[in-house]
């Protein structure tokens, strides 16, 4: 592992910043503030600030792009699944993600609706605490 990697892993001692399993050997860097980079996204500056214009089959989104948080405080450790459902979200657009699963399961998924009635599932309406969170409690 090279000094930058091994830097970031060690402010976690191996753990991913967010769900705190412990790391495998393929685990992400993750910016803990996001850059908003996209890759083939139209970046364009307005007001001062470089955006990314991002079309999709459903929409086109201006996301800022913020450069000076590529650094290396602003790197976590994460697992691959984390950083991946992420994405380019904010800590609390992050935990707002997770929070709607629920719903999302209840609306669209049927294994998800017999599970439970079956008493196999229960949910929670307890808050999302993502593990550097516990740590700082402590």
């Amino acid at each position: 592992m090279n000094k930058k990697r091994q830097e970031i892993w060690n402010k976690s001692g191996g753990k991913c910043w967010y769900c705190g399993c412990v790391l495998a050997d393929k685990w992400h860097a993750d910016h803990f503030e996001p850059l908003g980079r996209l890759p083939n996204a139209i970046s364009y500056n307005y007001e001062d600030t470089e955006y990314a214009l991002i079309r999709t089959k459903v929409e086109t989104k201006r996301v800022p792009l913020n450069p000076e948080r590529d650094h290396i405080d602003n790197l976590v450790p994460a697992c691959p699944s984390c950083n991946l459902m992420k994405g380019m979200s904010s800590v609390e657009g992050f935990r707002e993600i997770i929070y709607r699963f629920i719903e999302s399961l209840n609306s669209y998924s049927n294994q998800y609706k017999f599970a439970k009635k079956y008493g196999l599932i229960v949910e929670s309406q307890e808050p999302v605490v993502f593990w550097f969170e516990r740590q700082n409690a402590g």
